[in-house]
């Protein structure tokens, strides 16, 4: 009899939850719930680049997907045997002395600075650049050279610095802070104790500080130069981290009643969904994994030989364990990918679904008009946009619409065009935003090797990679390199299910749960060499562009 372990991956917009066989990877059921509270923008702001989630949002799409995908499958309960939990992040919570949401209850369950602080929040910038300059300056270890030596406002710390100094209710009702994937993993154990707890290795690695060569989280010197109040944070998290081939504990017999799954299957430990979109597609060295949603994450594992001392300016970490136990993980990415052409997209639908909604239509065929709009616009600026050949658009753009992650994180830029003249359409627009999230990817690639780190292949996973051939095409031809396309639909989610069979003890570890569980790839683009030939120029042209942007901040 076969066993079955559950994947559940949380996205910025839904979770998806997918049920899958152990032995050979396949998803028996699969389920996704898009956020309510989320998508009526609630608790954002963006105009101060303000992200929040509510987690009754996740929870409720928990419940709903594993109880969906096991009620699909018709299988019965005994033939699961695990489960594991992918976020974003840093994504972190305040909570209280027994792991309680704050958010989960009556006195701040409508205040945003007690939500989920989503990843792509970037209220803390100021915070980041104080962490970054008495990283350099307090005269003790740099404690961000794991972290490619800048710290950055997505980030762990940066953001409950910035709560704690605005929101004195909140900062006196956390008694700790955990990261999202924590959070509901310690949910499904039915924890009570959140120091106790075992807490994620890839989120403390990459993004709060932590190492084991100076003793796990920073020093309380450092911390408390930036406010006191972090050193007695500091002694409520965690010392010791613990990477998802393990369990974190068993599924409490209340999520059991809640999910129809049987009390006691084993709970991997949480993990981010760029670290489980890697495993799913079946990452390993030399290879660079491109997870492509509403931004990337951009995922390599290396020995420890080949990295030794070296430490990889300008990424997002690199971790012991934190993607395969026994390798190094490295981490960079883009702040924005699909959501600079998402933001496009929303420039122009906004005043023509105000225009339409004024108008005299009847409100169901405005109602039609407005969904057909929302549905299909993206395609047919896609559409349009391959119609026009590299070398005749002079449209150039930043693809910093939400700053900068990697390489070289600085949240303050902004995104540009140039070369706009009369013969410039939406079409032309778009397909120089395509193009600039295409040089962004380059200028992580490049920084990956001018830093000794070796790139064979590229793998792109994810909705982005997917759903758009222009896209890419496009990267293909920038990169000049094959991209590889992960057949898996749900690679992060696929991912997670390959930890929970390795938490669960079907396989001994990591590794050999990949080979016998990943889906291979279907698709392969191939680079045009004219097109990468212009582009080489091209690309030129967007480093420059980008030095003159960023000389201006």
């Amino acid at each position: 009899m076969d066993n079955y372990v559950l994947g559940v991956d949380y996205g910025t917009d839904s979770v998806r939850s997918i049920l899958v066989n152990a032995r050979d990877g396949i998803t028996l059921a699969s389920e996704v719930y898009n956020y309510p509270r989320w998508k009526e923008g609630k608790y954002c702001d963006p105009t101060k680049n303000q992200y929040r989630q509510h987690l009754n949002d996740h929870l409720e799409g928990l419940t709903h997907t594993v109880k969906a995908v096991i009620q699909k499958s018709g299988l019965p309960k005994s033939q699961i045997k695990g489960i594991c939990v992918d976020t974003t992040g840093s994504s972190p919570l305040p909570v209280n002395k027994e792991g309680h949401a704050l958010a989960l209850t009556d006195q701040f369950s409508e205040n945003p600075n007690a939500q989920m602080i989503l990843w792509k929040d970037h209220t803390s910038v100021a915070e980041a650049d104080e962490i970054n300059h008495l990283a350099r300056t307090w005269g003790g270890e740099d404690f961000t050279k794991y972290e490619g030596g800048i710290y950055s406002s997505e980030w762990f710390w940066a953001k409950i610095l910035h709560i704690i100094r605005v929101d004195p209710e909140v900062a006196e009702a956390a008694y700790s802070w955990m990261e999202h994937c924590d959070y509901l993993t310690f949910t499904l154990i039915g924890g009570t104790d959140p120091i106790a707890f075992k807490r994620s290795r890839c989120a403390a690695g990459h993004k709060a500080l932590w190492h084991e060569s100076w003793g796990g989280l920073p020093e309380d010197e450092f911390l408390e130069k930036l406010d006191p109040r972090l050193v007695k944070l500091k002694a409520q998290l965690y010392k010791e981290t613990y990477t998802s081939d393990q369990a974190a504990g068993l599924l409490s017999k209340e999520w059991a009643e809640n999910l129809d799954l049987e009390e006691g299957i084993p709970v991997a430990v949480g993990t981010f969904d760029a670290h489980a979109g890697a495993i799913g597609g079946e990452v390993e060295e030399g290879t660079l994994v491109k997870v492509m949603g509403t931004s990337t994450c951009d995922i390599m594992v290396s020995s420890y030989a080949s990295l030794e001392h070296t430490t990889v300016k300008g990424i997002c970490g690199q971790v012991d364990g934190s993607v395969i136990p026994g390798k190094i993980g490295l981490e960079a990415g883009q702040s924005a990918f699909g959501d600079v052409l998402a933001w496009f997209v929303k420039l122009l639908l906004k005043p023509v679904r105000k225009t339409i909604n004024d108008s005299s239509m009847g409100e169901e065929l405005k109602k039609q008009t407005i969904d057909l709009l929302e549905q299909n616009l993206i395609l047919t600026l896609s559409s349009e946009a391959e119609k026009i050949s590299a070398e005749t658009t002079q449209v150039l753009a930043l693809d910093w619409i939400n700053g900068r992650r990697t390489p070289d994180a600085n949240q303050n830029l902004k995104g540009a065009l140039k070369g706009l003249d009369m013969g410039s359409d939406a079409a032309h627009v778009f397909k120089a935003l395509v193009e600039s999230i295409c040089f962004g990817s380059k200028r992580i690639i490049e920084r990956f090797r001018q830093e000794g780190v070796n790139i064979e292949q590229v793998i792109g996973l994810g909705g982005v990679a997917k759903k758009s051939s222009l896209v890419m095409q496009t990267l293909a031809d920038v990169l000049n390199m094959p991209i590889k396309v992960a057949k898996s639909e749900q690679a992060p989610a696929l991912g997670a299910a390959i930890y929970a069979a390795t938490a669960a003890g079907i396989y001994p570890n990591v590794t050999e749960a990949i080979a016998a569980m990943g889906n291979g790839f279907d698709k392969v683009y191939q680079p045009n060499a004219s097109n990468a030939k212009i582009y080489e120029a091209k690309y030129e042209n967007y480093l420059s562009f980008g030095d003159f942007i960023e000389s201006q901040i």
